[in-house]
């Protein structure tokens, strides 16, 4: 059983710490079974270095005195000492792998969390790519390195120390002959990882800019091949791939020098020791045994030795991917759950000097406003391109924060609410509606798993979205991802009909009706009127029809509310607001509007 992954928390980051070292709290549980595996290592070294004691003690006697007998046993014995090793691999791998892959579910549930808890301004300025190589290329990388590069590394480090000390006891002259040949070997291992941490970080970065590019390509596969630019689209991820390649080419060079500089210097060691061995062996100052001994415990070096070049350059990687995943980490989470909740929600909704500026941004978008909308009460709001209406409806249900004033429901800032009752008492629809890859139902009660049957088919009928009915298995249904095997105006009743079913306190409609048909429209429209009576609505309007499913309208100007009113006190005393809906005067007239 995994863990409450709400026990974890990364300690903030300190400039001289290894990012690495911040994953040490999703350890902590598991500490028994890191502590039993680093524990065995030393058994498996004690093991791997017996093996040519024994081989030495076998030549110096029964090889020499002929005893066949003695030569079993001996062999029995060894046969013994290798199967034990390879048992404690085996335990020690088991333990670890189910340890560090309960880890990397822990930090990918806590790093999904904190990518849902991130402001809009973050997931704007990063490409999904870039976050999706870090919830699953980098923590995979993470995990490996723990289940298997961490104790390798430690058991390769253990194993040279031990047969090293085993050399300068039996025989100094040679021992010291292999130290002073390690410390060269040891400044260049230092310098070309130097090298490696560089090249590991820019290649896990394009990886990430590769996938986006795939991503973005696949999305809009139906634009691309509308305007003829498959060849150009193409030409792009081209661009990214082969400069991947090019890194990966880089990188894999200066692990191939790693390597086989590890790689030879076993063979160096050998001469020496060979050379060593012969003249101890001649000078009587080693038997014919301690002289296989001292073969054999060299030659149990090439691995550890040699897999040093990719143990560690497998360390570098982890760090780098360390270090991407504390990044998403360390992101500002600037939209923080206030504790306050309200007992008997009403839906009064007060701007009081509201201000929104983006962070690169020079001047704020939202300036100044203030509006108090009543118990339900619907206010349209109209305004030109880029006037700020849509920045305003993302306010509300605080998807960003105002960055001077503030909003009030039922007389208490919003920042000051409890998230999860805020959000549960709003209803939002957005104009680009967001549908998931799962069935029309789960779609629909997104936002209420609970809603009955009926409250699914009310829903369904006030945003005329009837056609779920009609899809092969009707509401269970699997839609596309980003429901693409709907059109666009199915897609929208959609997403209305899971915003009523919120049953909100206040509903937020930003131009939710733009992809419908005008006798669609009307009949949604029509249908909606209900639905907001008793309900605070916000309501972005681009059609003069629109409009008239509100009680006051405000007019948004460069970001302030130029002028509020009803829509045909407007209508004849703003000329502003008579050109914003003059492509729909005549269609708003057929509708029996106020405007004439």
């Amino acid at each position: 059983m995994l863990p409450d992954k709400r026990t974890y928390s990364l300690a903030p980051a300190h400039p001289r710490r290894p990012h690495v070292l911040r994953f040490l709290p999703y350890i902590k549980p598991f500490w028994k079974q890191f502590a039993l595996s680093f524990a065995m290592s030393p058994l498996g070294v004690l093991a791997s270095v017996t093996i040519p004691v024994l081989l030495g003690q076998i030549v110096d006697g029964p090889i020499r005195d002929r005893d066949l007998r003695g030569v079993l046993w001996f062999s029995f014995l060894i046969l013994l000492v290798g199967s034990a090793e390879a048992i404690i691999s085996l335990i020690r791998r088991w333990i670890m792998s189910r340890a560090t892959s309960h880890i990397e579910t822990d930090i990918r549930l806590d790093l999904f969390d904190q990518l849902q808890r991130l402001p809009m301004g973050f997931h704007k300025s990063w490409e999904s790519g870039q976050l999706l190589s870090r919830v699953m290329s980098d923590l995979g990388l993470l995990r490996r390195f723990m289940s298997f590069g961490m104790v390798m590394l430690f058991m390769s480090a253990l194993h040279i120390v031990v047969v090293l000390a085993i050399m300068i006891v039996t025989l100094w002259q040679v021992g010291l002959a292999v130290l002073v040949l390690v410390i060269p070997v040891v400044i260049a291992v230092v310098y070309l990882l130097s090298k490696f941490g560089p090249l590991s970080r820019r290649l896990q970065d394009e990886t990430g800019d590769a996938a986006s590019s795939a991503e973005e390509s696949l999305h809009g596969v139906r634009v691309i091949r509308s305007f003829g630019r498959t060849a150009y689209a193409f030409d792009n991820y081209d661009v990214d791939a082969r400069r991947l390649r090019d890194t990966a080419v880089k990188r894999m060079d200066l692990a191939s020098i790693l390597w086989t500089l590890l790689e030879v210097f076993p063979t160096v060691l050998l001469l020496v020791v060979l050379l060593g061995v012969g003249l101890g062996v001649n000078a009587g100052q080693l038997s014919l045994g301690d002289a296989v001994t001292f073969v054999t415990l060299l030659l149990s070096l090439s691995w550890p030795v040699g897999g040093l070049g990719f143990l560690l350059s497998f360390a570098r990687e982890a760090a780098t991917a360390a270090d991407r995943v504390v990044e998403v980490f360390d992101a500002p989470v600037t939209i923080q759950s206030g504790e306050q909740r309200i007992a008997d929600p009403r839906g009064e909704l007060v701007l009081r000097d509201v201000t929104y500026q983006f962070d690169d941004a020079a001047t704020p978008t939202l300036s100044g406003l203030n509006l108090h909308i009543q118990p339900g009460e619907t206010v349209a709001l109209v305004g030109g391109t880029g006037s700020g209406k849509s920045t305003l409806v993302s306010l509300i249900p605080r998807l960003v924060d105002v960055t001077g004033g503030q909003i009030l429901l039922d007389g208490v800032d919003l920042r000051d609410l409890d998230l999860s009752q805020l959000r549960s008492l709003i209803g939002t629809a957005f104009e680009d509606p967001i549908l998931f890859s799962m069935s029309a139902r789960e779609n629909l009660t997104l936002g209420r798993p609970e809603a009955t049957e009926e409250e699914i088919a009310e829903a369904v009928r006030v945003a005329r979205a009837e056609f779920v009915y009609d899809l092969p298995w009707g509401l269970d249904t699997r839609l596309g991802e980003q429901g693409l095997s709907l059109s666009g105006g199915q897609r929208q009743r959609l997403a209305l009909a899971r915003a009523i079913l919120v049953k909100p306190r206040v509903l937020v409609l930003d131009d939710t009706l733009s992809a419908l048909d005008i006798h669609t429209e009307a009949e949604v429209e029509e249908a909606l009127k209900s639905t907001l009576v008793g309900v605070t609505g916000i309501v972005v309007a681009h059609r003069a029809s629109t409009v008239l499913l509100a009680d006051r309208v405000a007019v948004l100007v460069e970001g302030e509310i130029a002028h509020t009113g009803t829509h045909a006190d407007l209508l004849a005393t703003v000329p502003e607001y008579r050109e914003l809906l003059s492509a729909d005067y005549n269609i708003d007239a057929d509708l029996g509007g106020e405007q004439r």
